[in-house]
């Protein structure tokens, strides 16, 4: 009966703890409400006031993609993304106070009921008041919006983790799809195409479960699951990434000097400048959310420090230290050339212990060249000698001073500025021979391992500064 009641409170524990599926469920019909902001809809409303508000029109900003919504055994005649496009864009015109939009997507109900009214005035109205002004002209558009939604992909990434043990499981899973739209102003006195915009937003979809299943005594079965799923809405992120166009067409038209915000040159130029360094930053990061940075410098050189563990022929193997400097230089974007200087002390405790200086010439791969996080792997030939007179277990010989190695190891780097990167190596060091401790025992060389932590400093400015692509 105890061990029924702490599988119980287990499975309770378990139904809280999912992320608050229990909390979180509609039990009931939920009324009517103002639509979200999406994540750019406070940018938008936050620019500031524009000078001059133009009149837009927009006939037409719809689904370009053709795709449907896709399930297991193929797809459904639903649309994978709303076909209300044109309305969001006029609403996010109308928040943004810098465009009076025009009525063009339904131009014909307009003029129809324009004549309705024109031939009411017309019947009606003139033979009983002659001074009946006449019906005002339709407004004309100084820019044109033109564009649309012309990308959905789906599953651009995808992924998940589980485990099960005893009965007791859990599992994550996730999905990542992308949207993209483009926006352009087009001048209705000659046609010119001012400005394109282009902005892309992934949509997230998640699943977490977890169960439970045991027997908890004889023909007695216990099974609990609980789980959550999140979808991300398709029409939230097509109106989140409309917004931010229009925010992001606001600002280059201020840039061009197209139109003006309220406060003249200073509030311009601020919002131009914080702008940039938003766009770099995007225009930096790649399709999943990498930070590229230019490497312009082809030399570079490290200071590092670690510790050295020896693998020979005694069992106790104790760490010491490592210090190191080395110089490469870069031969392409992936590959690299160098030597590194290295004193080191490998220790055996009270059976052997001694400094080292080596020298080692790499050849290092650069797995990610443009990333501001990469991996690295490296590995060449090198040679170590010995520092002084070892410390030896009594009725040992030096056997010799001068080892020939080969070295291998990876490594990670995270550039902080184009100048300055830090980065953590794990090294393995083969020896040629079986001496480096004074003891030769078994078939094996002996071998030591260097784990270190240091920083690069670039120099050398041999190809001109970029924008990045």
């Amino acid at each position: 009966m105890h061990k029924l009641y702490k599988v119980l409170s287990f499975t309770g524990i378990l139904c809280l703890y999912s992320c608050g599926t229990y909390f979180n469920q509609p039990f009931s019909a939920s009324p009517s409400r103002t639509g979200e902001f999406s994540a750019s809809s406070k940018n938008l409303l936050d620019l500031p006031l524009a000078l001059d508000p133009v009149e837009v029109a927009v006939y037409n900003f719809s689904d370009q993609t053709g795709q449907y919504k896709a399930i297991e055994n193929g797809s459904t005649f639903s649309t994978a993304v709303t076909q209300g496009g044109t309305t969001m864009l006029i609403k996010a015109l109308e928040d943004s106070g810098w465009f009076i939009p025009i009525e063009r997507e339904s131009l014909s109900n307009l003029s129809t009921e324009r004549n309705i009214i024109r031939n009411t005035k017309q019947e009606y109205i003139k033979n009983l008041n002659p001074n009946e002004p006449p019906l005002p002209p339709l407004l004309y558009a100084g820019l044109l919006l033109e564009g649309g939604i012309i990308s959905y992909d789906t599953n651009i990434v995808t992924g998940g983790l589980g485990a099960r043990y005893f009965g007791i499981g859990g599992s994550a899973k996730y999905r990542q799809d992308r949207i993209t739209v483009y926006l352009r102003a087009v001048s209705t006195s000659n046609g010119e195409i001012l400005k394109t915009v282009y902005v892309s937003k992934t949509i997230l979809s998640q699943a977490l479960d977890a169960s439970f299943f045991r027997f908890v005594k004889f023909q007695r079965l216990l099974e609990a699951e609980t789980g959550i799923t999140q979808n991300e809405p398709v029409q939230l992120a097509v109106k989140d990434a409309i917004e931010k166009a229009v925010r992001d067409l606001i600002i280059e038209g201020v840039k061009e000097k197209y139109w003006s915000a309220q406060g003249g040159v200073e509030v311009n130029e601020k919002l131009v400048a914080d702008y940039q360094e938003e766009k770099s930053l995007d225009e930096a990061t790649g399709l999943y959310e990498r930070i590229f940075v230019d490497r312009p410098y082809k030399n570079n050189f490290s200071f590092s420090g670690g510790i050295s563990l020896i693998d020979g022929d005694y069992s106790v193997n104790n760490p010491d230290y490592l210090a190191r400097i080395e110089y490469q230089r870069s031969l392409t974007s992936h590959l690299n050339l160098g030597a590194a200087l290295s004193i080191f002390k490998l220790n055996n405790e009270n059976s052997f212990s001694g400094s080292f200086a080596s020298l080692d010439l790499n050849t290092q791969l650069e797995l990610l060249p443009r990333d501001d996080f990469s991996p690295y792997l490296y590995g060449g030939p090198g040679i170590a000698v010995e520092l002084g007179d070892p410390e030896i277990a009594s009725g040992q010989e030096n056997l010799s001073s001068t080892f020939f190695k080969i070295q291998y190891g990876v490594g990670l780097q995270y550039l902080i500025s184009p100048k300055f990167g830090f980065k953590l190596f794990a090294e393995h060091n083969i020896l040629l021979n079986d001496e480096i401790d004074n003891l030769v025992n078994g078939k094996r060389d002996d071998y030591y391992f260097n784990i270190g932590i240091g920083f690069n400093y670039y120099f050398g400015l041999t190809t001109p500064k970029t924008s990045i692509e």
